[in-house]
């Protein structure tokens, strides 16, 4: 008989940008690692992220920091690189549900493109809660009406930003 586990499923992009761009703030990702076990019991945490090879030590950062990436092939538009991460989010969600490995997951993210995963996840009673990097007002309008738990990372900056003590 399989066991069950926790399982954290990070859209890196927006994690990243909301928190940097909007917020302000870095996330100490080995701290982040750590509270997600300790708050969530969470026993993976995968990333989802752009593979760009001039990004190779972000990566092997995060790998250090306990985390399993999920690299996306990126393309390029007019310069700027894209790698959307939406599908291969929803598809290792779905697996781990289906495949009977998933006991709670953590959905880390304020997009609504996600709410059909949280919607069967949270359904099933198979959501522990979403983590938006946004804050409330900035939080899909989509995730909110799922009714799922969400909590705001931004809430816990005073223990999760890089260089904070």
């Amino acid at each position: 008989m399989k066991k069950l586990i926790n399982i954290a499923y990070i859209d890196a992009i927006k994690l990243d940008k909301s928190l940097r761009v909007r917020l302000k703030w870095r996330l100490d990702y080995k701290r982040f690692r750590v509270w997600l076990k300790e708050k969530y019991n969470v026993y993976r945490a995968y990333v989802f992220i752009g593979l760009i090879p001039k990004h190779k030590d972000i990566y092997t950062h995060l790998q250090g920091c306990g985390f399993e990436l999920v690299f996306k092939d990126v393309i390029y538009a007019e310069g700027v690189a894209k790698g959307n991460c939406d599908s291969d989010l929803l598809m290792k969600a779905s697996s781990d549900f289906y495949e009977g490995d998933l006991n709670k997951a953590v959905i880390v993210t304020s997009d609504g493109d996600y709410a059909p995963l949280i919607k069967l996840l949270f359904g099933r009673g198979r959501l522990e809660t979403i983590l938006s990097p946004s804050t409330s007002d900035k939080c899909s309008i989509l995730l909110k009406r799922t009714g799922a738990p969400i909590a705001y990372i931004n809430d816990q900056r005073s223990i999760l930003e890089l260089g904070h003590k």
